[in-house]
């Protein structure tokens, strides 16, 4: 069976497909909605926050999961304004985001095929 995912935030959740999903991300984030959660028929969760440049992507199992998140190796810098639902604006090391078009390419990918794209930088925090 193929994992199916739905926005969490709303009454109506509502199938996405991988294309549909990062549509929407965009539509979001050009929205000013910074943070976005999706959760998948097997009950993982993705979880994706952005500063409109870069993007913190994380993928969890399940609730309370330290799970895995996309990195930029070799990155040295920081970047701020990660603004969370609750207010929080939070400052990443570039090492633990990826620009926003490479967060598209993997959830993208996960979406379709069930994990990152094979040449993505990840790292498992379990």
């Amino acid at each position: 069976m193929i994992e199916t995912w739905t926005f969490i935030e709303g009454t109506a959740p509502v199938t996405v497909t991988a294309a549909e999903t990062v549509d929407e991300l965009a539509d979001r984030i050009a929205a000013g909605k910074l943070e976005s959660w999706l959760t998948s028929s097997a009950g993982r969760r993705l979880a994706v926050v952005t500063n409109t440049e870069r993007a913190m992507v994380m993928l969890l199992d399940h609730v309370g999961d330290p799970g895995e998140h996309a990195t930029d190796p070799g990155a040295e810098d920081w970047s701020e304004g990660f603004v969370l639902e609750n207010g929080q604006n939070d400052e990443y090391p570039d090492e633990d985001t990826v620009p926003l078009d490479e967060a598209f390419r993997i959830i993208r990918h996960l979406l379709a095929h069930g994990t990152p794209p094979p040449d993505a930088s990840w790292t498992v925090d379990r």
